[in-house]
């Protein structure tokens, strides 16, 4: 493991709020970096110890660090938020994951290793896999080809499909906030954006979720393109502890567009004894 100071920048870590507090770990999705939750932070840091990070290839990161080997598959970013833990020596902290950060929250959770370092788990519009599964049932919303044809097209040319899929992933009714993300996505590399793409979109952690036990916050939103109601069905039928929210926000960026009630949402589940 790296040394402790070398971990945190790897991944530009900040801490905020005060000391001893109960513990959040914000983990930010595809596109983005620790900055995409400026909107709600002011709502929990009162009260809380927010740790913000950036995924490597994002932000603020160590792009040094940066391997195709050790990123090309989800288990290079767990390797990570459980690095930055240990680091940090959080004990029951509370990981609230956006998106692919959701699924990076429920494959660290059901790592029986982590268990003092995680106590609880957010997942805010969150899918333990993007892809359909005829065989058993499963809908993720997209099939194998729609993932691939999205995939040839962030190929073919990274700008015109981070414009395109701006909209899609925020909402049509928000499309100031669109060009914003837009923006965001165009920031990152576009190697190193193809290849999280693909570890976000065709990782499928459906057979974890039973080895979660800690208690797990569902956040599904409405009309959201990413993740349709049947996977917040499917996450609170599959998760031992779970609890299922149906919110009022539109689209897969609730803490973007519906800041007020994202955070509402999170801190009356973290306020139960």
């Amino acid at each position: 493991m790296q040394h402790a100071a070398d971990v945190l920048v790897r991944n530009n870590v900040s801490v905020h709020g005060p000391d001893g507090a109960p513990v959040l770990v914000f983990i930010h999705g595809f596109g983005c970096d620790k900055v995409i939750w400026q909107r709600v932070l002011d709502d929990f840091t009162a009260d809380h110890r927010v740790v913000l990070f950036d995924q490597v290839g994002a932000g603020g990161s160590d792009l040094s660090a940066y391997s195709a080997d050790k990123y090309g598959a989800l288990d290079g970013y767990v390797d990570d938020l459980l690095e930055i833990c240990d680091a940090l020596d959080l004990r029951g902290a509370t990981l609230v994951g956006h998106s692919v950060g959701g699924t990076m929250a429920i494959a660290a959770a059901a790592r029986p290793a982590a268990r003092e370092r995680i106590g609880r788990i957010v997942l805010l519009a969150a899918s333990p896999s993007y892809v359909d599964h005829p065989q058993d049932g499963y809908v993720g919303g997209f099939t194998r080809g729609d993932i691939d044809e999205l995939m040839l097209s962030n190929d073919g040319n990274f700008p015109v499909w981070a414009a395109s899929m701006a909209p899609v992933v925020m909402g049509a009714q928000f499309p100031e906030l669109a060009v914003e993300l837009e923006r965001r996505f165009c920031r990152v590399d576009p190697v190193i954006a193809r290849q999280f793409f693909r570890v976000s979109f065709l990782t499928d952690v459906r057979h974890l979720l039973q080895d979660v036990t800690c208690p797990a916050l569902i956040l599904q939103c409405a009309n959201d393109a990413l993740a349709p109601a049947a996977v917040g069905t499917y996450l609170h039928r599959h998760l031992p502890h779970a609890e299922l929210v149906r919110m009022r926000a539109v689209g897969h960026m609730p803490h973007v567009s519906s800041p007020a009630e994202t955070a509402e949402e999170i801190l009356r589940w973290l306020a139960k004894p």
